[in-house]
């Protein structure tokens, strides 16, 4: 993580348009793209956080390029898209793997062109935001099922970062432990670990990652005496 940490710091200080982040759900890949964000020159400027899967993908499209008032029915004002909105700053999509085939074609023309045209607009807008996209999925097999382009993913993998999970690194799963006690100590106060809860910790898998074990923390804090 030490590793990860002093790459997140070259990467953020870079001029690279794009950053692939890689791990499981639950590693942090929103807190990656968050320091990657805040380490660099766009400090400043906006950090407009996407979750691809959390979006219909019939509403995808709109969200991205935004539209004029009059677009379609409903559009009863203009409403400025993603890209608008990160335009000079950073645009992070989560779980770019569920974009659909559709959108992955005009976020690729996005990316070349640095422009794009609101839904119902006559002209192109520049952008010049950064892109940092993070998946739980191997692009390259999705690639080759025929769900994501491959074109896109390379125009992505540029710079690839890859968080591991918590269960190969089990020198992390205690320090972390202690800075969610810490951070959550207004469930029970002051809180420490005693040897059972820490071998405890150690035995366990964490499927779910540093989610997980924030989760088991806190209950663990509202049934400890």
């Amino acid at each position: 993580m030490l590793a990860l940490n002093r790459m997140i710091d070259r990467v953020a200080r870079s001029k690279a348009h794009t950053v692939l982040i890689y791990g499981e759900t639950g590693t942090g890949k929103s807190l990656v793209a968050r320091m990657l964000h805040e380490r660099s020159a766009r400090a400043a400027a906006p950090f407009v956080d996407i979750n691809c899967a959390a979006i219909p993908s019939s509403l995808l499209e709109s969200e991205l390029f935004g539209h004029v008032k009059g677009a379609f029915t409903g559009a009863v004002q203009r409403f400025e898209g993603f890209f608008e909105q990160a335009d000079g700053g950073t645009l992070f999509l989560d779980e770019v793997g569920e974009m659909p085939l559709s959108v992955q074609a005009k976020l690729l023309r996005v990316l070349q062109e640095r422009e794009f045209t609101p839904l119902g607009a006559s002209r192109a807008q520049t952008t010049r935001f950064r892109l940092l996209a993070a998946t739980n999925r191997d692009l390259k097999t999705e690639v080759q099922a025929g769900r994501f382009r491959e074109d896109l993913y390379y125009r992505l993998n540029i710079f690839p970062l890859q968080i591991r999970p918590l269960r190969e690194r089990p020198g992390d799963i205690v320090p972390l432990a202690r800075a969610l006690i810490r951070r959550h100590k207004y469930i029970a106060g002051e809180r420490a670990l005693d040897a059972g809860a820490i071998a405890a910790l150690h035995r366990h898998g964490w499927p779910g990652n540093v989610r997980e074990l924030e989760n088991v923390i806190q209950r663990a804090l509202v049934v400890s005496d």
